[in-house]
């Protein structure tokens, strides 16, 4: 399997104390930013980031390691038998995302990037 750890994906009950806390307090350097709904940092000395996403109340998102993959699509036609999808894939920016849950219920988050201008 073709994954390289991306990020790691933390739902959070309010944006700008996570804000705060991980830029201000922690002293990581933000990244991006998807309005007021996520954002990533990076973490240092690595080519990992730290993503955060506002949790809503009926969000089901848990946090997990978010690994890049050529293709979200041939991941989910592949191992749909064998891995617990939550859902079906869907569009995000750059590309594509696939959830899958183990058997603990932690979340594995599968992106690629098919729709980046690089």
């Amino acid at each position: 399997m073709n994954w390289t750890l991306n990020a790691v994906y933390l739902p959070v009950h309010e944006m700008n104390k996570a804000l705060t806390f991980y830029r201000d307090q922690v002293g990581l350097e933000e990244s991006w930013r998807e309005g007021d709904l996520a954002m990533a940092f990076l973490l240092p000395e690595t080519d990992v980031q730290l993503i955060i996403g506002q949790s809503t109340e009926n969000s089901s998102l848990v946090a997990g390691p978010v690994f890049a993959i050529p293709s979200v699509d041939e991941l989910y036609a592949r191992e749909r038998g064998r891995f617990e999808f939550v859902g079906e894939p869907v569009d995000i920016p750059p590309g594509r995302l696939a959830i899958v849950r183990d058997p603990s219920g932690n979340y594995l988050y599968f992106i690629d990037m098919s729709t980046s201008s690089s």
